[in-house]
């Protein structure tokens, strides 16, 4: 349950709750201010507004320091970690040589191609605009068909998809009930109809999973098929949009400093995954840690474990699994995407795993060693013997833990609002006194001192 060293360094995004309001920066703004002036100040009308009409957006993008932005008319609103009320104001103010309205927006992620690497596409009309950290790239703006060969103008939506995906670095733009997928690499495009989507005002891509704007509704979709799973369409202003007062399971606002990254409330479970994804469990939400350019967001924890209720008090990954302990049972979802539910759980913690309680858990990458913490004490547990059964108990350097997990660059626990890490676990349990505690908020989340 560690956190690499990558996931010290994210920047932040959409995040619902903080305590101040949202602004445009750009990454690494020298002092993090403003770079158009001073702090705009919070305008409650304004949200209000958004949040109480039935309008829609034009486009929607997530800019390369994490910034949700949703277009409208010749406006743009933010939503960063800055806060929880979105920040609008003129396009113009950001992307000089624009006016609006944008027809779509995206992102593209190309390390390999650092011409192009977080580039945010800004598309109007028959043209495309192309920035890179706040300045338009030369040659721009294009036609779009000379960008995109086989790629019509005026353009209802577009996203990126990732070769994880969509098995190839690839962009999917929405014209209608018409998809053009148009390969980065081959530089070639291919229609498609999926009438069962429909138009789209705007398209997202935000942890893998892809999203449909609609008005004031929002679709999640297969983006190889354009297939809806069950439970959609649903609102934006219940996600993406933090409107005091709605939220999935009465969220956003309500959610308080559970869904404030920079509370310093502790953490009751964190995990690395067997795919090197990070979540952090608090009060029925979930953060996740390691994917910067999505953002930070706090959201319930049975949208990414389908019926998972109740907070999580640890949790663990092993085998192509997730783990995840609840009192004195334990559930098990297959690590994909998506997160299914193993048949036949939640379990006995003790039938399972041959423990009676957990407060923390981990794994190491490559190891089936399984390690879990009660109190001051840690034991052992073999993941491939069944039944399962705990070795002795073993003294830590701590008289108790909210989390743990392990990773590549060694275990971390979790304690209030610090972490304490260690290179191995036999550092841990080597240990006499804990080791130096550090800012959980300020690493992790880059929150102000």
């Amino acid at each position: 349950m560690g956190v690499p060293a990558a996931a010290l360094c994210l920047a932040a995004a959409l995040v619902l709750g903080c305590a101040r309001p949202l602004t445009h920066r750009k990454p690494d703004a020298p002092g993090g201010g403003h770079p158009h002036g001073a702090e705009p100040p919070g305008n409650d009308t304004a949200l209000a507004q958004l949040c109480g009409d039935e309008g829609g957006f034009d486009a929607a993008a997530l800019t390369e320091n994490g910034t949700m932005l949703f277009f409208r008319g010749k406006e743009v609103w933010e939503t960063s970690p800055r806060g929880p009320q979105p920040y609008g104001h003129p396009l113009a103010e950001s992307w000089l040589e624009l006016e609006g309205p944008v027809d779509a927006a995206l992102r593209i992620h190309r390390r390999q191609h650092p011409e192009e690497h977080q580039s945010l596409y800004l598309f109007q009309g028959e043209q495309v605009w192309a920035y890179a950290g706040g300045q338009l790239r030369p040659g721009f703006p294009r036609r779009i068909g000379d960008e995109f060969p086989g790629v019509p103008g005026g353009l209802d939506a577009a996203v990126e998809c990732h070769p994880e995906e969509c098995g190839g670095e690839t962009i999917l733009f929405f014209k209608g009930d018409q998809v053009f997928s148009f390969d980065l690499a081959l530089r070639v495009t291919k229609q498609h109809t999926w009438p069962w989507l429909g138009p789209c005002d705007a398209a997202l891509r935000w942890l893998e999973r892809y999203y449909c704007l609609q008005g004031t509704s929002f679709q999640r979709f297969d983006p190889l098929t354009g297939k809806v799973p069950p439970g959609y369409p649903r609102d934006l202003r219940d996600y993406f949009i933090p409107c005091p007062g709605r939220g999935h399971g009465h969220g956003n606002a309500s959610w308080g400093d559970a869904g404030d990254r920079c509370s310093g409330l502790p953490f009751q479970a964190v995990i690395s995954d067997d795919t090197g994804r990070i979540y952090a469990f608090r009060g029925g939400l979930l953060f996740r840690l390691d994917s910067w350019q999505d953002g930070w967001h706090a959201w319930p924890q049975g949208h990414s474990w389908p019926g998972l209720q109740g907070e999580v008090d640890a949790a663990f990954a092993w085998d192509g699994r997730t783990y995840l302990i609840q009192g004195s049972q334990v559930s098990i979802y297959l690590s994909g995407q998506g997160h299914r539910q193993v048949e036949g759980y939640p379990k006995a913690l003790q039938d399972e795993l041959g423990v009676p309680v957990a407060d923390a858990a981990f794994t190491c990458p490559g190891s089936a060693e399984l390690y879990v913490i009660a109190g001051d004490r840690m034991r052992r547990v073999d993941l491939t013997q069944m039944p399962r059964h705990a070795g002795e108990l073993l003294q830590l350097p701590h008289d108790g833990v909210d989390g743990a997990m392990c990773t590549a660059d060694g275990v971390f626990l979790f304690r209030g609002d610090s972490y304490y890490q260690y290179r191995s676990v036999d550092e841990l349990l080597g240990a006499r006194l804990p080791a130096p505690p550090k800012s959980i908020a300020v690493d992790l989340f880059r929150c102000p001192q």
